[in-house]
């Protein structure tokens, strides 16, 4: 009976030319026929899928496709690294098996989604999205061993063009400019614009705020001229200068973000060099995030410069080509002392 079921299935498509929109998953179902990945697509699967998949019998890979330190401090026992912005170089040599189940996992299944695409487009079969690595039901193991305090930190996303998300150490969430990429689901407790641009204010984006919840924009950032400063307790903000041709220096800023934990971070939003840039390295910057468009803002030696007088422990090029959440030959040619390249949908731990 099952034999006559087969054929009468390979008829069916042979003559339709259907064809599933997605992969299968690989397991053996309640009729006991075993299915396989029947076209190139990405598939997005659940914890318990994917069980299924690795209970199978066939080979498979995890793939975490986060940085190299998220990696070394927690990954799934056994995947192979291949960080998200360099699938395209390296896949290739790390996973010469285009159709070997590949089971791709990041922190939130941001990057995750973006990598499976990626290897899809590349050729690859049997590609399967696992989302976030919190809640696989596999071995984890990691090479640093922190108690519960240290692994409360805050976390920075960059979600491409001029739009970052921050988790604090207290659990807050920080949008600065919405506009591009994703991942505005989590609940806000504060929202910074820097200026009143179409591509810095997209605050429908965030879905939900939580009980009182402030909105700084420029407006409130500048008053009589003077910049503003802002003690919210998990965190302080400070408006500084901003502005060029493009922008008015009177209706815009750039943000410095210090948190609780002592962490600086400084936002320069959409700008050339200001004056105030020049007493930035007495503060001391973690971290700094400079625009480098060279259409609208600074160009990548104009901010290769700023970086330099800043001195930030790491300085980080955003806001790089309009129409782009990120443009990694632009990245690349920013130079700085302590440079960190995040790409799109990559999210940071931000230490002090």
């Amino acid at each position: 009976m099952r034999n006559t079921l087969l054929v009468f299935a390979s008829a069916f498509f042979l003559f339709t030319g259907c064809k599933s929109n997605s992969p299968e998953i690989p397991y053996e179902d309640e009729t006991g026929i075993k299915n396989g990945a029947i076209n190139a697509e990405r598939r997005t699967v659940t914890a318990e899928e994917a069980k299924r998949i690795t209970d199978g019998g066939e080979p498979y890979v995890f793939l975490d496709v986060r940085t190299e330190d998220e990696y070394s401090e927690l990954r799934i026992d056994g995947a192979v690294l291949l960080p998200h912005t360099n699938i395209a170089a390296e896949a290739s040599e790390k996973l010469p098996d285009k159709e070997q189940i590949i089971l791709v996992y990041c922190k939130t299944g941001i990057r995750s989604a973006t990598a499976a695409d990626e290897l899809v487009k590349m050729g690859y079969t049997r590609v399967y999205d696992l989302g976030g690595i919190a809640g696989l039901p596999y071995d984890t193991a990691g090479d640093k061993i922190t108690n519960k305090e240290e692994q409360v930190m805050a976390t920075l996303l960059y979600q491409g063009h001029g739009s970052v998300r921050i988790s604090t150490a207290e659990g807050k969430v920080i949008y600065v400019d919405p506009y591009a990429g994703e991942g505005y689901d989590i609940p806000a407790d504060l929202i910074l614009v820097t200026h009143g641009h179409d591509d810095h204010t997209q605050l429908s984006l965030i879905k939900t705020r939580n009980p009182g919840c402030e909105v700084i924009t420029e407006k409130e950032a500048i008053k009589d001229g003077k910049h503003q400063e802002f003690n919210l307790g998990y965190v302080t903000v400070k408006a500084v200068e901003a502005g060029n041709k493009n922008h008015d220096p009177a209706i815009c800023v750039g943000f410095i973000l210090t948190f609780s934990d002592g962490v600086k971070l400084y936002l320069s939003g959409d700008t050339s060099e200001t004056a105030q840039m020049k007493t930035f390295a007495d503060l001391c910057f973690d971290y700094a995030f400079f625009c480098c468009d060279g259409i609208y803002n600074m160009s990548i030696e104009e901010a290769s410069a700023c970086a330099a007088a800043v001195k930030a422990r790491h300085s980080i090029p955003y806001h790089m080509a309009p129409g782009k959440l990120f443009d990694r030959r632009c990245a690349e040619a920013f130079k700085a002392e302590g440079r960190i390249i995040v790409a799109d949908g990559e999210e940071i731990t931000l230490k002090h």
